[in-house]
């Protein structure tokens, strides 16, 4: 009975996983900041940002997403409409490398298996985590590398639009904040804690990044048998 119940396992996995579309793509745009250095406008790309894309469509309506970004982060005081954070003058380049994943909701249904042109707009969130450096800034301006990197935990909230330009091709245009559970990526809180006078900003607020872009996914797979979930 229990390799009958194994038998029956594989091949129902096998038939689900060989009945789902896939799609596997580019991402490219660009990244802003949003924290305690720097501008604070919440769509403002001002660093490239590239990266992959892989979704597993398990309905007309949702999809799993995972995907993975590289950007350097900059921020700089003298863009900033604050005339405090203009006459501090702090500015920083940080690289970030960023792993999401979670779930992909469609306003409509979006079945790559029905002919003709389909758009529909989407929210995508889940769990993200970045890995960055560490660095601080003294008094006059000057940035310290601490030589150490962090992870930042963080919620993506994407919206976007996709269409399929193609029966094999789709191309979507999104708009990803980040909230993280980090105040670090600006430098704002150093590592150690031997001189508070190095920590600045709101201390009640994290950081907070945006990708802005377009992503470009190829789609394959044979036609579904969706699953309930």
């Amino acid at each position: 009975m229990r390799y009958l119940i194994l038998l029956f396992l594989s091949m129902f996995l096998s038939q689900s996983l060989s009945a789902q579309i896939y799609e596997v793509g580019v991402f490219a745009g660009g990244s802003n900041f949003i924290g305690d250095v720097g501008a604070t406008n919440y769509i403002s790309p001002n660093s490239p940002a590239f990266g992959g894309i892989v979704k597993w469509n398990r309905s007309p309506r949702h999809s799993f997403r995972l995907s993975l970004i590289y950007t350097d982060l900059e921020a700089d005081d003298n863009k900033s409409d604050d005339p405090r954070r203009k006459e501090r003058g702090f500015a920083f380049s940080n690289g970030l490398l960023e792993i999401a994943g979670g779930m992909e909701f469609t306003f409509f249904d979006f079945n790559l298996h029905e002919s003709g042109t389909h758009i529909t707009p989407y929210l995508f969130t889940g769990m993200s985590v970045a890995k960055h450096d560490n660095f601080y800034f003294l008094s006059n301006g000057d940035l310290v590398e601490e030589g150490t990197s962090s992870w930042a935990f963080g919620i993506p909230i994407t919206l976007g639009i996709k269409t399929n330009i193609t029966s094999s091709f789709v191309l979507a245009l999104e708009v990803g904040a980040r909230y993280t559970f980090s105040d670090e990526l600006d430098g704002s809180v150093p590592d150690f804690d031997n001189d508070s006078n190095l920590g600045f900003g709101n201390t009640n607020s994290n950081d907070w990044y945006v990708f802005s872009g377009i992503t470009l996914t190829y789609t394959f797979g044979q036609k579904p048998c969706y699953c309930n979930f």
